[in-house]
């Protein structure tokens, strides 16, 4: 089994430490060669992590000129990580991107362009496209056996400190680009793209905050509406996180997502259409650790075994238009 040398350009992301303790975990498929970061204020914060120890911080340069290097994990702050990306990706090198792919939809078309013409792999960070109840249901779907999706809803909410609101400052649709973005995939997985897409972003000033913290997509289908909310001032809204997806032949639910994922089914035309009445579906347990681990084995899997990767680039260049039309950006 051949090792694929692989590399981190920035810790600035909330989740790259997550991302580099993924490919860590799997030394018989990975060989972490370096990281950088160019932000002091983030070596401050993040560089002595344990998932960063043992490994040589380099520069920029050192790593994109690394021999062998293959891989790239781009993690630096949100709004610095498509420069990133295109230097990686003009490489040819393969990158696992973090999300979401910037505000300016030509810039992340480019980039896609230059990734497809120099056949480098572009893994993109929305960790619920392996969520076990998520991958359940999308099987179940796709194997006709529940007829027509007919509506979804989702949320990711939580209640989050003001600093933390106040961070989302740094986008034009604050809790729909970063976590609304997520579900938008799952939809768009689902149904398939939109007819129509409609934003509602939402300053709710809470704390004296400006930022976008409150915000309601609806994506219009032929036969129906689709809703997507994210909000940052839900007391439980973690607890909550939730998936309904309304079949001809039944309604899934996925609540909680995660923490642990509670997966439950109604079949269609129950005796009683006010009970409740429903079934747990028991699915494996992940844990907070492994939430990115089968993420990490399909990048190896997608560069060293040939497997074909089900999210090519013109599904991410459809999900991420939609992703911004959902902020009100397009």
């Amino acid at each position: 089994m051949e090792r694929i040398k692989i590399a981190q350009i920035g810790i600035g992301h909330n989740h790259g430490d997550a991302k580099m303790y993924a490919v860590r975990k799997f030394p018989e498929l990975f060989e972490v060669v370096g990281w950088c970061e160019e932000d002091e204020s983030w070596i401050e914060k993040r560089g002595n992590l344990p998932c960063y120890q043992g490994i040589p911080r380099m520069t920029r340069e050192e790593i994109l000129n690394y021999p062998g290097l293959e891989a790239i994990l781009v993690e630096t702050d949100v709004w610095r990580m498509m420069e990133a990306a295109e230097q990686c990706v003009s490489r040819g090198l393969h990158i696992h991107l973090d999300k979401p792919a910037g505000e300016d939809f030509d810039e992340y078309d480019r980039i896609l362009t230059i990734a497809e013409k120099n056949h480098a792999i572009i893994q993109l960070g929305y960790m619920y496209r392996y969520n076990y109840a998520v991958q359940y249901i999308l099987e179940r779907v796709r194997s006709g056996e529940m007829g027509r999706v007919l509506m979804v809803h989702a949320e990711m909410n939580t209640e989050h400190p003001k600093e933390f609101k106040e961070w989302l400052n740094h986008f034009q649709c604050g809790d729909m680009y970063i976590f609304g973005s997520h579900l938008i995939d799952l939809v768009l997985l689902l149904q398939g793209k939109p007819d129509a897409i409609h934003a509602f972003p939402k300053r709710s000033g809470y704390e004296g905050c400006t930022s976008v913290d409150s915000a309601l997509a609806v994506l219009e289908y032929p036969y129906g509406t689709s809703t997507v909310r994210a909000t940052s001032i839900e007391p439980n809204g973690y607890g909550r996180r939730q998936l309904v997806v309304v079949c001809e032949g039944g309604t899934f639910e996925v609540k909680p997502f995660e923490n642990p994922t509670h997966l439950y089914f109604t079949p269609a035309r129950t005796k009683n259409a006010y009970a409740l009445v429903r079934e747990e579906i028991p699915i494996p347990v992940q844990g907070p650790g492994e939430r990115y681990d089968g993420m990490a084995k399909d990048l190896y899997a997608f560069i060293r075994e040939g497997k074909e990767n089900p999210f090519g680039y013109k599904y991410e260049r459809m999900l991420h238009r939609c992703i911004l039309q959902a902020c009100g950006i397009l």
